[in-house]
């Protein structure tokens, strides 16, 4: 259930600008999870959520994916070299500039995303691959942010 509640939590702050803890609980109740406030509040933690600003100036939750320097350095590469994101079914495909590929790939796979199960690399297209098609979305989403 914690699991399933979590991967909500992200398709929700992608999906909606959720600016409070009262809010995201009023979008799981509507998604059909029981939660408190506290439960919200631990998942927020767990999965390192930041406020960052919306296009209308409030703030809203958003997933970090940076969370060390190695890691701003990778989110550097995919962000410089990523050019466009799709999926299809539980595939994930990356078209990077070209000779981008590799780089992007191996950044990719050292933030240790967990819905991610491997990839491979050509010269400017990777292809992703998830448990779902949900995941490959949700990976989606998430390298987009």
């Amino acid at each position: 259930m914690k699991n399933s509640r979590q991967e909500k939590i992200i398709e929700l702050i992608n999906k909606f600008d959720i600016e409070t803890q009262e809010e995201l609980c009023t979008k799981l109740s509507e998604e059909g999870y029981n939660v408190t406030q506290a439960t919200v509040s631990r998942d927020i933690r767990a999965l390192n959520l930041v406020k960052k600003s919306s296009d209308n100036k409030r703030q809203k939750y958003s997933v970090n994916i940076a969370q060390d320097e190695s890691n701003i350095k990778y989110q550097r590469i995919i962000y410089d070299g990523v050019v466009s994101m799709d999926t299809a079914q539980n595939i994930l495909v990356i078209k990077t500039r070209s000779g981008m590929a590799m780089a992007v790939a191996a950044a990719i796979d050292n933030l240790n995303i967990e819905k991610i199960i491997g990839s491979i690399a050509g010269d400017d297209t990777i292809m992703a691959a998830c448990k779902t098609s949900e995941d490959a979305k949700l990976v989606c989403e998430m390298l987009n942010n």
